[in-house]
C-alpha cells in the first residue's frame, strides 16, 4: 500500500468535454498475466493496464519464474511456461490491495506441487477469504488463514485436487474464477453456479486460449460455467479493452454537469459489466455507444455522453452484480437526481476495499446529502436535480473508487471538495488526475 497520504483538491463546477481513452481493463489485465503465463507458447497483451494491482499480478508469476517483457505503454510479452511449469517463489508474494489477484490466485496455486504464502496491504488483510478457502478445500486444498479467516494464505502445495459441483451463496466472479482456475488442476469436472450474472471475463478468456468451457444458461440469467481438469492453455494475444469502471467515473460525471459532452473510446461493454449504464439511463442519463465490435472476445464501444436532468430511481437489483464496482460513482449521480433514490441487495459492497455503503454515506452526509445507510444498500434523497452539493473533507479510507467518486462530486459543489489518502487510485487509474483535469474537471494532487 502506499505510505504516502495523497490529497486531492476539487474545486466546484466546470463541464467535461472532449475524447478520452481511460486505462485498460483490470479485470481482464489480470486474467491476461495469469492464463498466459499458464500457456504453452507466446502471447502478446496490448491495452494493459499499469495500475498498482495488475502489477502485483504480473509480479507474483515473475517470482515464480515467469519471464514477462514489459509492461511497455501497455504491452506486455509472456513467455509462457504450461501448466506445469511454475516455479516456487522465494518467499510470501505481496499482493498489496488486490483482491482480485489474491482470490484467483488462491484457486491457482492450491493446484501447484510447492508452497505458498500470499500477503496484502493491511486492507486486503482485513477483507474475507473463507469465501474461496472453504470451497476450496472440498476440492481437497489445504489452505491456511487467520483465525478471522483473512489473510495471510499459506497454500500448501502437492495436494490432488478433485472436482466438485458449488453453488456459490452470493455472486463473486472472483469466488467463480478461483474456483475455475482451480478446477484446471483438479481430476474430474468442476462446476460453478451463480445465483446471479457476474462477470465472464475468465470463460471468455479460457476459451480464448484454447481451454474448453461449457457453459448453461438458467433461469433470471444466471449460468452454470464448467471446466474439466487436465487439459492445456495455448498462447494467444489479448487487447484489453478500456475499463467500463474506470470510465463510469466519466460517465456520472458528465451527466451530472450542465454542458458536459465527452466520448469514452474503446469501452468494454461486457454484458456482465454493463449494470453502470442500465443504471443510469434509467435515471435519465444521456448515453449513446457507437462503433460496437468485438476485440478477441470481448464486445467493445465507443461512449458518448451528454448531461442530462437525473431522476431517482428504486435499482433493480438484477442489476447490482452488474454493477457491483461502480456503485461509490452511482451514489453521487444519485445525490445530484431529483427524487429518491433506492438501492438493495448490495450487501457485497461492506466487504470491498472498504465498507463502501458506510465511507460513500459519511462523505454524501459531509456534503449535505440525505444518505441513510442499511444493511445491504443506501436510500439517497436529493433536493431536486438542480440543487448543488456541499462542500468538505471526506475520508477516501485508502479506496481509489471512493476518492474517484467524491472528485466527480466536485462537478456539482458548491465549494472545494478536499479527499483524503487517495494514492490507492493508483491502484487501477494511473494518470486519473491529469486526464480528468484535461476534461474539464478542477483537480489537483
Amino acid at each position: 500500500m502506499n505510505e504516502k497520504n495523497i490529497i486531492f483538491t476539487v474545486n466546484p463546477g466546470g463541464a467535461l468535454h472532449g475524447e478520452l481513452r481511460v486505462p485498460g481493463d483490470k479485470s481482464i489485465s489480470h486474467r491476461s498475466i495469469m492464463l498466459g503465463s499458464l500457456a504453452e507458447g507466446v502471447t502478446e497483451v496490448t491495452g494493459f493496464l499499469e495500475g498498482e494491482d495488475a502489477l502485483a499480478t504480473l509480479q507474483a508469476f515473475r517470482d515464480m519464474g515467469v519471464n514477462i517483457e514489459g509492461p511497455d505503454n501497455g504491452r506486455v510479452v509472456i513467455h509462457g511456461v504450461g501448466m506445469h511449469g511454475l516455479q516456487e517463489p522465494k518467499g510470501p508474494m505481496n499482493m498489496g490491495n488486490s483482491g482480485t489477484s489474491m482470490r484467483l490466485l488462491c484457486g491457482l496455486l492450491a493446484g501447484q506441487a510447492f508452497n505458498t504464502t500470499l500477503t496484502g496491504d493491511r486492507s486486503l488483510s482485513s477483507r474475507p477469504m473463507r469465501r474461496v478457502t472453504e470451497p476450496l478445500a472440498e476440492m481437497g486444498a489445504v489452505i491456511g488463514t487467520t483465525e478471522a479467516g483473512t489473510a495471510p494464505l499459506n497454500i500448501c502445495g502437492d495436494q490432488p485436487l478433485r472436482g466438485i459441483a458449488f453453488d456459490m451463496p452470493v455472486a463473486s466472479a472472483q469466488v467463480k474464477s478461483c474456483l475455475l482456475l482451480a478446477g484446471l488442476y483438479a481430476a474430474g469436472r468442476t462446476c460453478v453456479t451463480e445465483p446471479a450474472p457476474t462477470r465472464d471475463h475468465t470463460e471468455r478468456m479460457l476459451q480464448g486460449f484454447g481451454y474448453s468451457v461449457e457453459r448453461v444458461s438458467l433461469e433470471n440469467n444466471c449460468a452454470t460455467a464448467c471446466v474439466e481438469g487436465g487439459g492445456k492453455l495455448t498462447a494467444t494475444n489479448v487487447e484489453v479493452p478500456a475499463d467500463i469502471s474506470s470510465a463510469a467515473f466519466f460517465m456520472v460525471g458528465a451527466s451530472i454537469s450542465e454542458g458536459s459532452d465527452i466520448l469514452l473510446q474503446h469501452v468494454g461493454i461486457n454484458p456482465t459489466r454493463i449494470g453502470v449504464i442500465n443504471i443510469l439511463r434509467q435515471m435519465g442519463a444521456d448515453i449513446t455507444l457507437s462503433n460496437q465490435r468485438e476485440v478477441g472476445g470481448e464486445p467493445v464501444a465507443d461512449i458518448r455522453v451528454r448531461s442530462a436532468p437525473l431522476k431517482g430511481i428504486q435499482i433493480p437489483e438484477d442489476q447490482v452484480p452488474l454493477a457491483i464496482d461502480e456503485f461509490p460513482v452511482l451514489f453521487v449521480a444519485a445525490a445530484c437526481a431529483e427524487g429518491e433514490t433506492v438501492l438493495t441487495g448490495a450487501k457485497e459492497l461492506r466487504v470491498k476495499e472498504s465498507d463502501r455503503i458506510q465511507v460513500m454515506a459519511d462523505g454524501l452526509q459531509t456534503l449535505g446529502v440525505d444518505a441513510r445507510p442499511t444493511e445491504d444498500g443506501m436510500v439517497i434523497q436529493d433536493g431536486g436535480a438542480g440543487s448543488t452539493l456541499g462542500s468538505g473533507q471526506v475520508e477516501s479510507h485508502d479506496d481509489h473508487r471512493i476518492a474517484m467518486a467524491f472528485a466527480m462530486a466536485g462537478l456539482r459543489a458548491s465549494g472545494p471538495i478536499i479527499i483524503n489518502n487517495c494514492a490507492n487510485v493508483n491502484t487501477s487509474f494511473p494518470g486519473f488526475v491529469t486526464l480528468a483535469h484535461g476534461a474539464g474537471l478542477n483537480i489537483k494532487a
